[in-house]
């Protein structure tokens, strides 16, 4: 049974129709009321009497059209899901403005979720026909409007911290919170959440509140984010500097571990200046600025996210006082027990300490030897999925600058560019072919992020500690004036535990000191080998696909034996397929095609060609060996070229057209084995 989409005039007296559609009573459904520019979302067991009430409110009164969404499958938790996802999708795809709060919707397990899950995604599509969507889940879900959007479903120990801050303010305590968090765990999505529902509640709504973000980049993004919104305005998001122009009842304070103190920052006159404005003395710092200018404080905190000596000392916050929550779940990286396993395998690894499980079932993390390797992964998974940046320590100077021509990174002959914009430099429009430092990522979420360890950071294997070159760190502000080589080593560790949880999918990392490299390696047995082709589950809800048959044996280095037994079907994407165009998938072993990214193990689709283009990688017999390699013709002349790191591999050539007969040509490695 497929999801449906029934239509009724939203007006009292049609409303008997839906008193006697078959799921108008006494059946879970999900529904829409839209008149083309505002929309409410919602779910119900009995959609003839909430039709009713909605019907008594004046603002829900003016819409014209209702969409009930049924399927005979549908229980009460898939309804408030489905509900949940549509309210969080369709808030930044932005043809509609919702009427909704944002309060009330909660992320929970319940029995055969993934499935419905899988039905939500059909139901996406079948809005789309209706036009009342245009974007696609996958670019709704890479906009900032939704990652940072206030209307997303909160973990429990998110809306249990929103509720205690909630009974704080009604007694009218007037003092600090301090909320604790770790990479992944909502710390941005809470913070924006709370600045709408506060605004919502009759207690708070006049209240003036406001979002503060130290980070520059981050806040235009939220800006941006907060011009969508209805019921905020960029005007409520601040820099630390401006909240002493007028006094708040709350603000909430992002990514507080940013906040500075007078100490290697580059406006000394500016900071001087606001202190005397409150009657600080110099010591005076953005953590007092804020607590000076307001009656509440919600401060979001990760001592481990501390990058820089401005950053206020630990010890500031200590001194506040505050309540403390802590946030635990895992909201950005992997999936299941991924997130927390990675997190702690990251910990595990910079704390010296044995690694307790790196055994992740679906997130996937790899250790580089070869860097061009690394770069062209992250730059098929950008095209396969968005949002896949090359990120990196502060280990090279920043020429290009100064002068655009020049490159900033050399790595074994490859060579690279820092990020040429500051602002929101992970969606600009040449992110892909650049390197991002901590400044333009920090507080963003990324797909896949390669990560370069750069030479500043190397172990003393003998006596089992990081080493700190300070000379290969580049960041002046980072290490001016400190003397404690014990303090230099937190930040750029804190740098690298930063950006190796920025991926929501994976991590590829290259380290550039072979030591590290070898620590790194040696302290992580997991297999990087391809899961077995029984591990994946093919959702019927989710793709429509066709099966493709997989043959065995197939040389990317030595010629195999060309096996034409089937030895298993695939199914692949039909978005993967063109009509009138047969498919077929092999094996690839060895090396001779690493550089064009075949790696040994890897599955790849081809499609039967006898006639391909030069340049072309191609299936190619030769008598009863099977090969691929790179398609090459100088006149009668037909030249294999491997494309390889092993300079062992030799073209192959071949002037008589009997030997070789060229059966297709690659069209993808299939990164898992259902695309």
């Amino acid at each position: 049974m497929m999801s449906q989409i029934k239509t009724f005039e939203f007006k009292k007296e049609q409303f008997n129709q839906i008193r006697s559609y078959n799921f108008g009573l006494n059946w879970p459904v999900v529904y829409l009321i839209e008149d083309g520019k505002e929309i409410y979302i919602g779910e119900t067991t009995n959609a003839y009497s909430r039709s009713n009430q909605h019907y008594e409110k004046l603002q829900r009164k003016k819409l014209e059209r209702i969409h009930i969404i049924t399927d005979e499958e549908y229980n009460k938790s898939a309804a408030l899901d489905i509900e949940s996802s549509l309210i969080q999708y369709m808030s930044a795809e932005e043809t509609f403005i919702l009427q909704n709060g944002n309060h009330g919707l909660l992320n929970h397990n319940y029995y055969d979720k993934q499935k419905y899950q899988a039905k939500f995604e059909v139901i996406w599509e079948q809005l789309k026909e209706m036009s009342l969507v245009k974007k696609s889940l996958i670019q709704i879900k890479n906009s900032d409007l939704f990652k940072y959007s206030p209307y997303k479903a909160l973990t429990e120990d998110q809306l249990e911290v929103a509720n205690k801050l909630l009974v704080e303010i009604r007694l009218n305590s007037e003092k600090a919170f301090i909320i604790k968090g770790g990479p992944g765990t909502g710390k941005t999505i809470l913070a924006t959440y709370l600045i709408k529902f506060f605004k919502e509640l009759k207690e708070t709504k006049n209240f003036e509140i406001a979002l503060v973000i130290p980070m520059t980049s981050l806040r235009k993004t939220i800006k941006k984010v907060f011009k969508n919104i209805k019921g905020l305005s960029p005007k409520m998001v601040i820099g630390p500097n401006e909240v002493v122009n007028k006094k708040y009842d709350i603000l909430i304070i992002d990514e507080a571990h940013r906040l500075r103190q007078r100490r290697n920052i580059t406006n000394y006159q500016s900071f001087d200046k606001t202190n005397q404005k409150l009657g600080l003395d110099k010591n005076g710092t953005e953590l007092d600025w804020i607590m000076k200018s307001s009656k509440y404080q919600v401060l979001f905190y990760d001592n481990n996210q501390s990058v820089r000596p401005s950053d206020v000392d630990y010890s500031k916050f200590l001194q506040l006082k505050a309540t403390e929550f802590e946030l635990k779940t895992q909201l950005r990286i992997g999936k299941g027990d991924d997130g927390e396993r990675y997190i702690n395998f990251i910990q595990d690894l910079f704390d010296l300490q044995n690694v307790a499980d790196d055994k992740f079932c679906q997130y996937d993390f790899k250790i580089y030897d070869d860097i061009y390797k690394m770069v062209d992964d992250i730059k098929k998974k950008d095209a396969e999925v968005g949002l896949s940046r090359m990120v990196s320590g502060y280990a090279w100077p920043w020429v290009s600058k100064n002068n655009h021509d020049k490159y900033d990174i050399e790595i074994d002959g490859i060579k690279l560019f820092w990020n040429s914009v500051n602002h929101n430099w992970v969606n600009s429009k040449n992110a892909i072919n650049e390197v991002g430092c901590i400044h333009t990522v920090q507080g963003y979420d990324l797909n896949y992020a390669g990560v370069i360890i750069g030479p500043e950071l190397s172990y003393d294997k003998t006596n089992g500690k990081f080493i700190i070159y300070a000379d290969k760190y580049m960041d002046a502000n980072g290490k001016r004036g400190i003397d404690d080589p014990q303090e230099l080593e937190r930040y750029i560790i804190n740098i690298y535990k930063t950006l190796l949880t920025r991926g929501i999918d994976g991590t590829y990392v290259f380290i550039v000191d072979k030591e590290l490299r070898e620590y790194f390696k040696n302290k992580t047995n997991f297999s990087q080998k391809k899961k077995e082709i029984n591990s994946f589950v093919m959702s019927a809800y989710n793709m429509e696909t066709v099966s493709v048959p997989l043959f065995e044996s197939v040389g990317c280095g030595d010629l195999m034996f060309a096996d034409s037994t089937i030895q298993d079907m695939i199914s692949v994407k039909n978005s993967l397929i063109s009509k009138n165009s047969k498919y077929f998938i092999l094996r690839a072993f060895g090396d001779s095609m690493n550089k064009a990214g075949i790696n040994d193990g890897d599955l790849v689709l081809c499609k039967k060609d006898y006639h391909p283009k030069d340049g072309s990688n191609v299936v190619a017999l030769i008598g009863d060996d099977a090969t691929i390699k790179e398609l090459h013709r100088e006149g009668n002349i037909v030249i294999l070229k491997p494309c390889s790191s092993n300079s062992e591999h030799k073209s192959l050539k071949f002037t008589n057209n009997e030997e070789i007969k060229i059966q297709g040509v690659v069209v993808r490695v299939l990164d898992k084995l259902i695309e």
